[in-house]
C-alpha cells in the first residue's frame, strides 16, 4: 500500500513539473492601423477600408456591407455613383438586421456623404438598432453622416481619414 501511495505522489509531482515546462504560445501582435491613402489608388484604398472594417468587427456577426466609391476623376464615376446609391437604397429598403455593419469610404468623400444622406432619408427612425455604420472621412463630413444615420438607431463610428 505504501508503494502505491509513493508512486501516486511521484506521478503527481512529475505531472506538475511537466506542466510548468510547457512553452507559452506566442502572443499575436496587433499590426498598426494603416494610414488613409493620399491618392485615388483603388488598391490602396481597398486595403485601407479592409483594415478599418476588420478593426471595427466587434459584435458584428456577418460580413460587412462595404460601399466604396473610387475617386471622382475615375472613368465613369457618375454611373458608378448612381449604381452604388441605387444598391444602398435597395439594401436599406430590404432592411439591415442587427449584427451587421455598413462601411462607407472613398477618396470622393463629399459624394459618399451625399450618397449616405440621400439613402438614409427613407429609413424609418429606430429601424436599424444593433447595426454599425462606419464612415471614413473628414470630421466635418463625419458630422453630416452622423446627423443622417443616427435617427435610424445605428451605432455610428467615425474614422478620420488621416
Amino acid at each position: 500500500m505504501n508503494t502505491i501511495t509513493r508512486l501516486l505522489a511521484i506521478a503527481c509531482l512529475a505531472l506538475s513539473f511537466a506542466a510548468c515546462k510547457k512553452e507559452e504560445a506566442p502572443k499575436a501582435e496587433v499590426a498598426a492601423p494603416l494610414s488613409a491613402p493620399t491618392t485615388d489608388d483603388v488598391t490602396a484604398w481597398r486595403a485601407y477600408v479592409n483594415d478599418v472594417a476588420t478593426r471595427n468587427m466587434d459584435g458584428v456577426t456577418n460580413s460587412p456591407f462595404v460601399y466604396f466609391l473610387p475617386g471622382e476623376k475615375s472613368e465613369g464615376f457618375g454611373g458608378l455613383y448612381e449604381r452604388l446609391l441605387e444598391k444602398l437604397e435597395q439594401d436599406l429598403g430590404r432592411g439591415i438586421l442587427e449584427g451587421n455593419m455598413l462601411v462607407f469610404a472613398s477618396p470622393a468623400q463629399d459624394k459618399t456623404t451625399e450618397m449616405v444622406e440621400t439613402a438614409f432619408k427613407a429609413v424609418p427612425p429606430g429601424s436599424m438598432k444593433g447595426v454599425k455604420v462606419v464612415f471614413v472621412g473628414s470630421p466635418i463630413l463625419g458630422e453630416r453622416v452622423r446627423t443622417a444615420v443616427e435617427p435610424a438607431g445605428v451605432k455610428y463610428i467615425f474614422v478620420e481619414a488621416k
